[in-house]
């Protein structure tokens, strides 16, 4: 379906309108299907992300090398951090070398429920199946310059 039909909406002032207003439909569209699979395992897409960097990470992180390293950087890093701990899904400590910084590490709990969401990698995947390998990279690019615009 197209924009137009998604929205019940025929009327833009210019393609660069309807393309914004595609992308941001797009991008509620992608984050609802992530959320439908992160809801199964009671988890949000922002500690899913965190998860995954922590698990990358080869030393402790601290909350803001976290914040840099997120796709979400208007989310509240610390906050999303403390629900983690909650949960025992990570650990944090008072740093060694800065103590106005804390060390983030993600736990045992937490690198197993990343195994456990391991598996849902195809789905996850199929939300923009509908692309073959050089559309995606098309929209990849397409997508980069936009960014890199300004």
């Amino acid at each position: 379906m197209s924009i137009d039909n998604d929205i019940q909406q025929t009327k833009f002032r210019n393609e660069h309108q309807r393309s914004m207003v595609n992308l941001i439909f797009t991008y509620n569209w992608v984050m609802e299907r992530l959320k439908d699979i992160f809801g199964r395992e009671d988890i949000t897409p922002q500690q899913f992300n965190i998860l995954r960097i922590l698990r990358g990470a080869t030393t402790p992180l601290s909350t803001l090398q976290i914040r840099n390293r997120m796709l979400d950087k208007m989310s509240d890093t610390s906050r999303i951090v403390d629900r983690l701990i909650r949960k025992d899904l990570a650990t944090k400590v008072i740093c060694k070398t800065d103590r106005r910084l804390v060390d983030v590490t993600i736990s045992e709990k937490g690198l197993a429920l990343l195994e456990k969401l391991d598996v849902y990698t195809e789905e996850m995947d199929g939300i923009l199946g509908k692309l073959n390998d050089e559309e995606a990279k098309t929209l990849n690019q397409l997508l980069d310059k936009l960014r890199n615009s300004e």
